[in-house]
């Protein structure tokens, strides 16, 4: 057992995005290690609610720094998180926080009270962090990750280029920042959540782990796996995220609009932004109105419901860094439809599900067309592909499986034990293709090469995001 010092002031059981993913990790680790947890007030009634097994939590307050962000926020950025301005104006109180965090622990580390120091939050690795400068000569080792970011804009789509920021054109610069080189420079380790970030800090090989995607599963959530698809002519398809650009839930809409003309699938959008108006109008124009719904935003455990009774999670956005929704759709049984590009290009590999590369517009509504007619006309198809991924998920991407991985890295940091066997991104789908996934509950009925290679052959990534969890390939 580690007596880790954990720094992720954002972690809220009961946020989304980073909020979340920072809790339900530092909880993971909590359940094997001695976990003393840093956050910010503002999440302290939320963490203690909860009354996870955390040996303490240090709360941290910046009274007068926290009314000019609140302030900064609401007026300037207009409550918008997903604002990469917003990531950039973070740097300073990101600093303060973990200035603040040091005085509160320093003596505490210096007397030998930890073992490591473990930064989670937050993901981006464009922000640095000062205790990898400040434990540079010791006393214990300082690890950060995992940590995403880096995804350039693809070419050739609209969806991006109307999302784009001109401060996209300045992320290089951080590193001329303070604390900006010493945050990698100084670490004993560095976790990569994406092929993307693994490759942005390829010279720190010696130091570096891949573990795909910075998301997980509460696996106690999920149904088991004797779910079976329901004995329907119609495919349930479902998309679940922000209806902005960069999602381009038009190119699933246009890619499905054959099937839903013909009666063959519906269509349920869940989730709501500035798109869904323009989106709306497109089903119109599309003649597929009928069979498309758009229920806005829902509780999480309803989303589950719905992506529990889906057949397909269609989610062509062209840039996304984790893809938490693609963990979830895989362990309800929705066979996810991904683009080859980011988070969800790491994850998805042709034995659980389809990856279409990022070539133009029409293309890509091309392929989805051809998997989705393909997915209509196979039901035994979709079944297998259906219990594989519900199985991966659950083996694979779960958060105690992360915590596992994690600890293996944390342990070899503090020199507790041997470096682990981590493979880089990005190695042979071909061997997945040739069928070693040998466990007997993933033997095919059916080869499915014939059928993955026409969408997918360009997949390479499968075979590490398998042996990162824990699957040989």
């Amino acid at each position: 057992m580690l007596r880790i010092l954990l720094l992720a002031p954002s972690s809220n059981p009961d946020g989304t995005h980073g909020s979340l993913i920072g809790y339900s990790h530092a909880e993971a680790l909590a359940q094997l290690h001695a976990v003393t947890l840093v956050i910010h007030h503002d999440n302290e009634e939320a963490v203690r609610r909860k009354q996870a097994q955390f040996c303490a939590i240090e709360v941290v307050s910046l009274p007068w720094l926290d009314r000019i962000h609140a302030w900064c926020f609401r007026w300037i950025f207009r409550n918008n998180f997903a604002s990469q301005a917003l990531t950039a104006f973070n740097y300073f109180f990101c600093l303060a926080f973990e200035w603040r965090a040091w005085r509160q622990t320093r003596a505490r580390i210096m007397a030998g009270d930890f073992d490591v120091v473990l930064r989670l939050l937050p993901i981006s690795s464009v922000l640095p962090s000062p205790f990898a400068f400040f434990l540079r000569r010791g006393p214990i080792p300082f690890v950060i990750g995992p940590i995403n970011g880096g995804l350039p804009w693809p070419t050739g789509f609209r969806q991006a280029d109307k999302q784009k920021e001109w401060i996209s054109n300045l992320r290089d610069f951080y590193r001329l920042l303070p604390f900006g080189r010493s945050t990698y420079r100084c670490a004993a380790a560095i976790i990569a959540g994406s092929s993307q970030t693994y490759k942005e800090f390829a010279t720190y090989r010696e130091k570096l782990f891949f573990v795909a995607g910075e998301n997980g599963i509460n696996s106690y959530l999920y149904p088991t796996p004797s779910r079976t698809s329901q004995v329907n002519d119609k495919l349930e398809l479902i998309f679940v995220g922000g209806l902005v650009p960069i999602k381009a839930v038009d190119l699933a809409l246009r890619g499905a609009a054959s099937l839903l003309r013909a009666g063959d699938a519906c269509f349920t959008i869940v989730g709501d932004g500035p798109e869904r108006s323009n989106l709306e109008q497109l089903t119109k124009s599309l003649g597929i109105e009928k069979v498309v719904s758009f229920p806005g935003w829902l509780r999480h455990g309803e989303v589950l419901q719905r992506m529990g009774e889906a057949d397909v999670l269609v989610f062509p956005s062209v840039r996304e860094f984790g893809g938490g929704v693609v963990f979830e759709a895989l362990a309800m049984g929705a066979v996810p439809i991904v683009a080859d590009f980011g988070g969800p290009g790491d994850i998805v590999h042709p034995e659980i599900g389809f990856k279409v590369p990022l070539t133009d517009e029409e293309d890509v509504v091309f392929q989805i067309a051809a998997i989705l007619s393909n997915l209509h006309g196979d039901r035994g198809l979709l079944e297998q592909l259906r219990q594989q991924g519900m199985r991966y998920a659950r083996e694979c991407l779960s958060w105690d499986r992360k915590a596992q991985i994690v600890t293996e890295i944390l342990c070899w940091a503090a020199r507790r034990g041997p470096k682990p066997d981590l493979p880089a991104p990005r190695r042979c789908a071909e061997k997945m293709l040739a069928g070693r996934l040998t466990s007997s509950s993933f033997q095919r009925t059916k080869p499915l090469g014939e059928i993955t290679s026409i969408f997918v052959a360009r997949s390479n990534s499968c075979c590490s995001a398998l042996r990162v969890t824990g699957l040989n390939c």
